[in-house]
C-alpha cells in the first residue's frame, strides 16, 4: 500500500520523507481493533519529532507517522462490535498504558494516566490503511474528512487541558499565545464556543488577523516585548482567567502576569524551551493554578468529537495537499509557516 514514510532521523526531516508504494499493508485487524481506510490524514508538529527523533525513545526507521486521520472502517477484530464496520471515524492517538499495581505501591487516586502515542510509540495513520484500538474511535458521521482529520488529537488536547483540568467557565477571559499551530486555534475554537473573550498573540500579524476572523477579540504582536501589560488593559487591569501557552520559555512570564486573581495557567508543550523563568510570588499571592496537559482520555475524546459532528466546533485547515506531496507538507511545517492543520488527502 502507499504510505508517507520517514527513511531516518534527521533535522531537516523533510529531505528524508517519501512516498512508498510497497509499504506492507495494514493486515487483519487485532483482539479489539478495527482497519481503517483512510480518507485524509493530518499533521501534527510530533511528525516533525518523529522525524527528528524522540528524546528517551528508540524509534526504528523507516517508519510511518501521523496521530489524526478520517476513515472509514474496513473490518473489526475479535471482540469490536461490527456495527463500527462502514463507519466513517476519527481515532483519539492517545492510548493509555496500564500498569499493575504494586504490593507497596501508594493509593493513586491523584495519578495521571500515562499514554503511549499512534504514529510516535508505534506506526501511525499516514497511510491508505491503519490499525487502531476500537476504544479510541469516534463515529463523525457525515463530516467532510479534511475537516475531521484535523479535528482529533489538537481539539481532544485543548479540550481536556482548558476545560477539564483548567475548568473554563462560559464567559471567562482566555489567553492563548503562538495562535496558528493546531491546539492554539482548537483553542480559540472552544473559547468561543463557551462564549468567551478571547486575547492571542503571534510574532506574525497576518495570523493575528485570520485570529481575528474567527473570533479573537485582542490581537498582540509579539516582538519580544512584555505584552502582559496589553493584556490587563484589554481586561481593565482585571487580568484574564485562563493563559493557554504551548509557546514555554518566551512566554510564560508574560502569561503569568497577565492572569487574574485565581486564573489558570495551562500548558501542553514548549517549543521555545522548557526552562522558563516565573514569578512564585505572584503565583501564591495571586493564588494562580499552573497546570500541565497531556492528550486526553477517550471520554474526554468523545465529548469534544461530538460537538465536531453536531457542526458546534470545526478546526482551522491551512492547506490541503496530496500524498505525493508529501515533502512540501513536511517543509511547510518545518517553517512554521500554516495557519491551522496541514492536510493530506488520500482520496
Amino acid at each position: 500500500m502507499k504510505a508517507i514514510v520517514v527513511a531516518r532521523q534527521g533535522s531537516p526531516v523533510a529531505p528524508n520523507v517519501s512516498l512508498r508504494e510497497d509499504w506492507p499493508d495494514a493486515g487483519p485487524p487485532g483482539v479489539g481493533c478495527v482497519v481503517v481506510r483512510t480518507l485524509c490524514s493530518a499533521f501534527n508538529h510530533m511528525d516533525l519529532w518523529v522525524g527528528r527523533g524522540v528524546p528517551g525513545l528508540d524509534l526504528a526507521y523507516p517508519r510511518v507517522s501521523g496521530c489524526d486521520a478520517c476513515g472509514v472502517v474496513e473490518a473489526a477484530g475479535e471482540g469490536v462490535d461490527a456495527a463500527w464496520v462502514g463507519r466513517r471515524v476519527i481515532f483519539n492517538a492517545a492510548v493509555r498504558v496500564r500498569r499493575g499495581a504494586r504490593a507497596d505501591d501508594p493509593p493513586g487516586s491523584t495519578l495521571a494516566p500515562e499514554y503511549e502515542l499512534i504514529g510516535e510509540h508505534r506506526f501511525g495513520a499516514h497511510a491508505e490503511r491503519f490499525s487502531v484500538p476500537a476504544d479510541n474511535l469516534a463515529d463523525v458521521g457525515e463530516t467532510d474528512p479534511a475537516q475531521a482529520a484535523a479535528f482529533g488529537l489538537c481539539a481532544l488536547t485543548a479540550w481536556s487541558m482548558m476545560v477539564t483540568k483548567a475548568g473554563l467557565r462560559a464567559g471567562q477571559s482566555v489567553l492563548i499565545t503562538g495562535i496558528g499551530g493546531g491546539v492554539a486555534t482548537s483553542a480559540l475554537a472552544i473559547a468561543r464556543h463557551f462564549g468567551c473573550p478571547v486575547a492571542v498573540t503571534s510574532r506574525h500579524e497576518w495570523k493575528l488577523e485570520r485570529a481575528r476572523g474567527l473570533g479573537a477579540a485582542c490581537l498582540i504582536h509579539d516582538t519580544g516585548q512584555d505584552w502582559s501589560k496589553e493584556v490587563r488593559a484589554w481586561t481593565r487591569k482585571r487580568g484574564v482567567d485562563l493563559a493557554v501557552d504551548s509557546v514555554g520559555k518566551a512566554t510564560h512570564l508574560a502569561c503569568i502576569r497577565s492572569l487574574a486573581r485565581g486564573g489558570a495557567y495551562v500548558t501542553p508543550g514548549c517549543t521555545t524551551g522548557a526552562d522558563a523563568t516565573t514569578d512564585l510570588a505572584r503565583i501564591f499571592w495571586n493564588q494562580l493554578r499552573v497546570l500541565g496537559s497531556t492528550m486526553g482520555s477517550n471520554e474526554e475524546f468523545r465529548e469534544v468529537a461530538s460537538l465536531l459532528r453536531s457542526g458546534a466546533l470545526a478546526p482551522a485547515v491551512d492547506r490541503v495537499y496530496r500524498p505525493r506531496e508529501c515533502r512540501e507538507a513536511y517543509e511547510r511545517l518545518e517553517a512554521g509557516e500554516q495557519f491551522g492543520k496541514v492536510v493530506v488527502d488520500w482520496r
